[in-house]
């Protein structure tokens, strides 16, 4: 064999041989509970639009990020740009709610959004939104109140959240309890996640107002709990009442958390942990899956009553996991990456893909919200 043949042929056998080492290195020591398969691959060339028990409801949207939906039917999500936009009568209205100024970058721009529990009566909603004031990047929720798909009204409820290009968390839902929770990331700043005066990396929980509830675990203070890297998804389980979140690892390490008042989840000191110095996840991911929003099914119309669904941005699909059996498996797939998940009044899966923000792959008409209306 000539020299240069040899060498052409180590360049093709060694990095070949370098990803079978590092696949089998992974699976032997992650954590068991992280080996769940992820779905094969779906081409983008079939004809998704029309897969069978999915619907999409709107198509061509910027970058969306959160979405909610109000009794009356209207489907309110927001656009990272720093457009608020509505669905009514399943038509996508051409003229957002409105427009915030934001800074529009990384992870960064517009984010959460949640409507007040009595939004029918009040036309009070919330958004979680990044923005600049010359000295650094920070995030705010502004209550705002809305006519006629109009914004009349808007007042700032929680301001100096530190902000970042990358993990800003930003997920904001109201609980059971009536009391808005809210997703910070660490700013990339870790230490802040452990940093009981500073709001970065932590489940914060207010009224309404923005006023703090006196029944917090600390006294004074908007924190429910902190340790947490980047949180993307808040959810109740309909029977019990508690809360999970998901939360990004810096490398793998994606944890799914069962949420108390108080307690430390760990980061940056830990991630994955089993110890008992901080609260350990109820699941771990390794390698990523990325989840992002998430939610419970409270209705059986498509069969996953009482299961967690799951976005996934890196895994580009949605999770069903039931906590009682254990078992994970995978609803939806093909459509790229999915930011974000809510069941409406009559158990429908709204879903929403995140393909045009600089990390995904566009396929035609992206981006989209989707409905499944039967599994």
């Amino acid at each position: 064999m000539h020299d240069m043949d040899r060498r052409q042929l180590i360049r093709l056998v060694i990095p070949s041989a370098l990803v079978i080492i590092i696949s089998i290195f992974t699976m032997k020591f992650s954590p068991s509970e992280t080996l769940v398969p992820l779905p094969s691959p779906v081409s983008n060339s079939s004809s998704l639009s029309n897969s069978k028990g999915v619907e999409v409801v709107a198509r061509g949207l910027q970058a969306p990020r959160a979405i909610d939906i109000a009794d009356d039917g209207r489907i309110f999500f927001t656009e990272k740009h720093g457009s608020i936009r509505v669905i009514e009568n399943r038509t996508l209205l051409s003229e957002p709610v409105g427009d915030i100024r934001v800074e529009n970058l990384g992870d960064a721009g517009l984010l959460g959004i949640a409507l007040h529990p009595n939004f029918t009566k009040n036309h009070l909603f919330y958004v979680y939104y990044t923005y600049s004031n010359g000295t650094g990047l920070f995030n705010k929720v502004l209550m705002l109140q809305e006519s006629n798909n109009r914004i009349i009204d808007s007042r700032t409820i929680l301001d100096g959240i530190p902000g970042s290009e990358f993990r800003d968390g930003g997920r904001i839902k109201f609980g059971p309890d009536r009391m808005l929770y809210i997703s910070t990331g660490d700013a990339s700043i870790p230490e802040l996640s452990q940093d009981l005066n500073s709001l970065a990396g932590k489940i914060l929980r207010v009224n309404g107002d923005g006023t703090v509830p006196k029944d917090n675990p600390f006294s004074n203070s908007p924190v429910y709990a902190y340790g947490f890297r980047n949180v993307q998804g808040l959810a109740w389980d309909p029977e019990s009442r508690e809360l999970y979140a998901s939360d990004l690892g810096a490398a793998g390490n994606d944890e799914i958390n069962l949420v108390s008042p108080g307690k430390n989840y760990g980061w940056p000191d830990e991630e994955c942990n089993k110890s008992t110095k901080n609260t350990a996840p109820l699941l771990c991911y390794n390698p990523s899956l990325e989840p992002s929003g998430i939610t419970f099914a409270s209705s059986n119309k498509l069969g996953y009553k009482n299961h967690l669904i799951i976005a996934t941005l890196k895994g580009s699909h949605l999770r069903d996991i039931d906590f009682k059996t254990g078992n994970q498996n995978t609803i939806l797939v093909g459509y790229g990456r999915l930011n974000d998940v809510i069941e409406s009044r009559d158990g429908s899966i709204f879903v929403l893909t995140s393909n045009t923000d600089g990390n995904g792959m566009p396929q035609l008409g992206d981006d989209k919200i989707l409905r499944l209306t039967h599994s």
